[in-house]
């Protein structure tokens, strides 16, 4: 059983940067039609800085809430690097019970927000505000389940593993 859901696990962590790669090039040839309708046909046409940005929206939240991995988030390395497996665990603890906490304060408000907008459309293409904004709704709460499961893995006696600068890229 464990070992299907691991697999599962896996299935959907390939499918959703699948997903985010996808996204990253609509965005590229949307900026490419956008390139050549500007310089090349001087005729400048707006539904693409529109998808542009709606994309790009999405590829953040998106990526942030669903494909980045723990240990690819963004630290105080200096202070974290430089300590032990149980200061770095009850950082872990504290962040991940603020965190939690904060989305779900806000998830309530976000979420009458973009019902609400649903009465806006976009300039061009006249998509509903809502759907633009439904993602930090998708964010908001695979958040909350990532920094729910940090914090019991932390009081489980887990520490977050330490950075090793020798090990430090660019992500690829």
């Amino acid at each position: 059983m464990l070992n299907s859901l691991k697999a599962l696990g896996a299935f959907m962590a390939r499918r959703a940067e699948n997903l985010l790669a996808l996204m990253l090039g609509a965005m590229f040839l949307v900026f490419l039609v956008q390139i050549v309708f500007r310089y090349l046909l001087n005729f400048p046409i707006g539904w693409t800085h529109e998808i542009s940005v709606i994309l790009w929206l999405w590829l953040v939240l998106f990526g942030a809430g669903f494909v980045l991995r723990e240990s690819e988030e963004i630290r105080f390395d200096i202070i974290y690097g430089a300590v032990g497996p149980g200061p770095r665990r009850l950082m872990a603890l504290i962040t991940s019970v603020a965190l939690v906490v904060l989305y779900v304060i806000s998830l309530p408000a976000m979420a009458d927000y973009v019902a609400f907008m649903k009465v806006e459309r976009t300039a061009y293409l006249k998509i509903p505000f809502n759907w633009v904004y439904a993602i930090y709704i998708a964010f908001a709460v695979g958040a909350i389940i990532r920094y729910l499961w940090l914090g019991f893995s932390a009081l489980r006696g887990k520490a977050p593993e330490a950075f090793d600068p020798t090990k430090a890229g660019s992500g690829v």
